[in-house]
């Protein structure tokens, strides 16, 4: 009786070391199925505040592009890029925070969303997230893995020829299109940050980015006739969706005024309690306000703040000063109809807006063959005023004082000035400035003294990449011509 009770009490012993053996494959903080509108969420976030922050980790181009200078330490405005591994970083913000986000969440709405008609615009909505963020990661570096980015089974992925990815991008934006339809369901508001849910503005998103794309190409000898037709397709009498008509339409990533959700320029300028940016002198003289206490342009006290002296004073770039004495990245506090400071916690981030769309129309009209009616210097007029209101809150209109006054004294001429003033309105904006710059060659942006290369073109290849990966990271430098910051891609040249 003992020796049977005896096994009866080992073998249960035995089944309970089984069962806790079997509960340390269980990753309790990373489980293996969540729901999809989560991982959609954080997707949407990450894929925002890549492109929105000043973190000199990887988004340093407000300093490439001068609207900005360091106070203290200015490696990253002498272009310390690959030392920096920033390429690194960015990798990882877009592939792994950002794009497998959005591919495990169209993986699980095959499960979790069982209306069809819901699942199909959810999925599109996250493809075109997914685009988004292709976009800024293949203007960057140039060719990249793209159709093999998240093969499980194969880790170490080709990289695709940069302009086949571009030109599969636009099918996909076409095919996200065609799949969306605003009389079915979709994303809860408080899941879709951007545009709670509301599909006839993805629908314009879809629209705007597409045009967007083609007009970012228009200087490319081999890629232009792919952006035209781009743009000639938003355009057409069969046409679905519309495309933005005033800044209510912007894509704004909605920000909070408690963290953890606070805008990350909040972040990294008010929270961190540092002051480690300010106004160029370079960039202040072309808001017409340098050593000014009254402001040349209208937007200047919605960019920076006054210095220690009451005037708006730019530094010289990549120098180090006492940062008392310049313009920092500031202004005032809401006003009525405004879209407040950048250093507000829930200062909205701006992914893409009504003023760029109508300067990349202006710029359509102006060259000519992209099916866009009407004329440049009209487009070019309302991007002006959709930019100064944006940021001070007056009426979109030609006719407001301060809207007439700008454009009398800054009128269209030519391409230049779409270029200018494009360059002025996406302040904030570093990373589109910057392939504005590359496009343009706009504005001739001097080279810091002590820089470590000359004016960065494209982004190196991460470390991390051409230590694990590199036979495929050596046939991509070699078909672009070289990992080197000065190697031109095809979108620019």
């Amino acid at each position: 009786m003992k020796k049977t009770t005896l096994l009866f009490v080992l073998l249960g012993l035995l089944s309970a070391c089984t069962k806790n053996l079997s509960k340390l494959n269980v990753d309790p903080k990373n489980p293996a199925v969540v729901p999809s509108y989560t991982l959609f969420t954080t997707g949407e976030r990450e894929m925002s505040q890549t492109i929105i922050t000043p973190d000199i980790n990887y988004n340093i181009f407000r300093l490439i592009e001068q609207q900005w200078t360091e106070t203290t330490y200015v490696n990253e405005s002498e272009y310390d890029i690959q030392d920096r591994t920033i390429p690194d970083d960015i990798f990882s913000a877009l592939y792994v925070s950002t794009l497998n986000n959005f591919e495990k969440a169209k993986t699980f709405m095959a499960t979790d969303v069982p209306d069809a008609g819901t699942r199909t615009n959810e999925v599109a909505i996250t493809d075109l997230c997914e685009v988004y963020s292709f976009y800024y990661l293949v203007t960057t570096f140039g060719n990249i893995p793209y159709s093999q980015a998240f093969n499980t089974t194969n880790p170490f992925p080709k990289f695709d020829d940069a302009a086949t990815v571009y030109q599969d991008l636009l099918k996909r934006i076409d095919t996200d299109i065609a799949a969306l339809n605003p009389a079915n369901g979709t994303f809860a508001s408080a899941v879709d940050q951007i545009y709670g849910g509301d599909v006839t503005h993805w629908l314009e998103f879809a629209n705007v980015l597409k045009i967007k794309m083609g007009m970012t190409v228009s200087a490319s000898t081999s890629l232009a006739s792919v952006g035209k037709a781009a743009v000639a397709s938003v355009f057409a009498p069969n046409a679905k969706g519309g495309i933005f008509a005033s800044n209510a339409d912007n894509a704004l990533q909605t920000y909070y005024t408690t963290p953890p959700s606070t805008n990350p320029i909040w972040v990294q300028l008010i929270q961190s309690g540092r002051h480690d940016f300010a106004a160029t002198s370079f960039f202040m003289t072309l808001l017409g306000s340098q050593n000014s206490a009254t402001p040349g342009d209208p937007r200047t006290p919605y960019y920076f703040g006054q210095n220690n002296t009451g005037v708006y004073l730019g530094a010289a770039n990549a120098t180090v000063f006492n940062p008392a004495k310049y313009s920092l990245p500031s202004g005032p506090l809401l006003t009525p109809g405004s879209i407040g400071s950048l250093t507000n916690p829930d200062f909205p981030g701006d992914i893409l807006d009504y003023s760029e769309l109508e300067f990349n129309l202006a710029e359509a009209a102006a060259l000519g063959g992209y099916g866009v009616p009407g004329i440049a210097s009209d487009y070019y007029n309302q991007a002006v005023a959709a930019s100064i209101a944006y940021w001070t809150g007056v009426p979109d209109a030609l006719t407001t004082p301060s809207i007439a006054t700008y454009l009398a004294a800054h009128p269209y001429v030519n391409i230049t000035s779409i270029a200018q003033q494009s360059y002025l309105a996406l302040y904030n904006r570093g990373w589109d400035a910057w392939t504005l710059t590359r496009k343009f060659k706009y504005p001739t942006l001097a080279v810091p003294a002590s820089a470590y290369s000359a004016f960065p073109v494209r982004f190196t290849y991460p470390v991390i990449d051409q230590n694990t990966n590199p036979i495929n990271y050596k046939a991509a430098a070699t078909a672009i011509g070289g990992d080197a910051v000065t190697t031109e891609l095809v979108f620019f040249k």
